[in-house]
């Protein structure tokens, strides 16, 4: 079995007004704090939206790959950090908001268990230290809705 690595390369710069621009070489960019009168994600809520991205790109991959119609999937994060430092998140909840027609709950499921239980390093990485809890709304969609 290999064992690479994959390294990935993030320059941070402090703005000077108390927040941080992140770039990758590629050019992409993250705002971390308030820059220049852009308010952008603090640290730690950068890091539950990382999980939150991470495993709705691998919800939606799995949804499509099972032939799952669905039109609209939106996800609700919350976290709760210790009060002593490192104040690392104890608790993490997701709700997945997925709409469509005739949605299957055992197939929306199964997505989500894959995501977090296999796919999503993001919330891997943040399970080390938090319990991660779920739960899943439907929404039905009627056609020509």
């Amino acid at each position: 079995m290999s064992t690479q690595s994959q390294e990935v390369h993030i320059d941070v710069q402090w703005q000077g007004d108390g927040g941080f621009i992140g770039t990758t070489p590629e050019g992409r960019r993250v705002v971390m704090g308030d820059v220049g009168g852009e308010k952008g994600l603090r640290p730690m809520e950068l890091l539950l939206a990382s999980v939150a991205g991470c495993s709705g790109v691998d919800v939606v991959l799995i949804l499509q790959k099972m032939r799952v119609p669905f039109t609209d999937l939106r996800i609700q994060i919350r976290g709760e950090r210790r009060e002593e430092h490192p104040r690392v998140y104890r608790k993490v909840h997701i709700t997945y908001h997925i709409w469509g027609q005739d949605l299957s709950r055992k197939d929306v499921e199964r997505a989500v268990e894959l995501s977090l239980s296999k796919y999503c390093s993001a919330s891997a990485t943040v399970a080390a230290h938090a319990e991660i809890t779920y739960d899943i709304q439907l929404h039905p969609v009627q056609d020509g809705a």
